[in-house]
Protein backbone atom coordinates (compact mmCIF):
# COMPACT_ATOMS: atom_id res chain seq x y z
CA UNK A 1 0.00 0.00 0.00
CA UNK A 2 1.35 3.16 -0.70
CA UNK A 3 2.33 5.87 2.17
CA UNK A 4 0.17 8.95 2.70
CA UNK A 5 1.82 12.02 2.30
CA UNK A 6 0.71 13.81 6.03
CA UNK A 7 -2.07 16.90 5.57
CA UNK A 8 -0.42 20.27 4.51
CA UNK A 9 -1.79 23.00 6.96
CA UNK A 10 -2.46 26.39 6.10
CA UNK A 11 0.68 27.72 7.69
CA UNK A 12 2.34 25.87 5.92
CA UNK A 13 1.30 27.25 2.43
CA UNK A 14 1.67 30.82 4.31
CA UNK A 15 5.23 29.88 4.84
CA UNK A 16 6.78 28.56 1.71
CA UNK A 17 4.17 30.33 -0.95
CA UNK A 18 4.08 33.66 0.14
CA UNK A 19 6.45 34.98 2.99
CA UNK A 20 9.71 33.17 2.19
CA UNK A 21 8.92 34.06 -1.78
CA UNK A 22 7.95 37.21 -0.57
CA UNK A 23 10.63 37.90 2.11
CA UNK A 24 7.73 39.11 3.98
CA UNK A 25 7.44 38.47 8.22
CA UNK A 26 4.61 37.45 9.87
CA UNK A 27 4.99 40.99 11.74
CA UNK A 28 4.75 42.67 8.12
CA UNK A 29 1.94 40.56 7.11
CA UNK A 30 0.15 41.02 10.36
CA UNK A 31 0.63 45.00 10.18
CA UNK A 32 -1.07 44.87 6.89
CA UNK A 33 -4.11 42.52 7.84
CA UNK A 34 -3.98 44.91 11.16
CA UNK A 35 -4.69 41.84 13.01
CA UNK A 36 -2.27 40.72 15.82
CA UNK A 37 1.03 39.66 14.77
CA UNK A 38 0.66 36.24 16.89
CA UNK A 39 -2.43 35.36 14.64
CA UNK A 40 0.20 35.19 11.84
CA UNK A 41 2.90 34.08 13.70
CA UNK A 42 1.16 30.93 14.86
CA UNK A 43 -0.45 30.37 11.83
CA UNK A 44 3.00 30.38 10.24
CA UNK A 45 4.04 27.61 12.97
CA UNK A 46 1.16 25.58 12.00
CA UNK A 47 0.05 26.15 15.42
CA UNK A 48 -3.39 27.65 14.59
CA UNK A 49 -5.65 27.34 12.23
CA UNK A 50 -6.95 29.59 9.53
CA UNK A 51 -10.23 31.52 10.60
CA UNK A 52 -12.72 33.01 8.37
CA UNK A 53 -11.65 36.24 9.23
CA UNK A 54 -8.34 35.99 8.67
CA UNK A 55 -8.75 33.95 5.31
CA UNK A 56 -10.77 37.30 4.11
CA UNK A 57 -7.78 39.26 5.11
CA UNK A 58 -5.65 36.63 3.35
CA UNK A 59 -7.08 36.97 0.43
CA UNK A 60 -7.64 39.91 -0.14
CA UNK A 61 -3.62 40.94 0.46
CA UNK A 62 -1.98 37.95 -1.74
CA UNK A 63 -5.06 38.86 -4.08
CA UNK A 64 -5.92 34.82 -3.66
CA UNK A 65 -9.41 34.96 -2.93
CA UNK A 66 -10.54 33.72 0.96
CA UNK A 67 -12.16 30.30 -0.68
CA UNK A 68 -8.18 29.59 -1.11
CA UNK A 69 -7.29 29.60 2.47
CA UNK A 70 -11.05 28.54 4.16
CA UNK A 71 -10.36 25.02 1.12
CA UNK A 72 -6.94 24.49 2.24
CA UNK A 73 -7.96 24.57 5.83
CA UNK A 74 -10.95 22.30 5.47
CA UNK A 75 -9.00 19.56 3.31
CA UNK A 76 -6.46 19.83 6.60
CA UNK A 77 -8.95 19.17 9.30
CA UNK A 78 -10.64 16.57 7.12
CA UNK A 79 -7.52 14.61 6.26
CA UNK A 80 -6.37 14.98 9.90
CA UNK A 81 -9.74 13.39 11.13
CA UNK A 82 -9.70 10.60 8.05
CA UNK A 83 -5.90 9.92 10.08
CA UNK A 84 -7.29 9.63 13.15
CA UNK A 85 -10.31 7.33 12.15
CA UNK A 86 -8.52 5.45 9.69
CA UNK A 87 -8.52 1.32 10.81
Amino acid sequence: MARKLPPIHPGEILRKEFLVPLKLTPYAVAAALNVPRTRIERLAREEKPVTADTALRLGKFFKTGAALWMNIQTRFDLETAEDVLAP
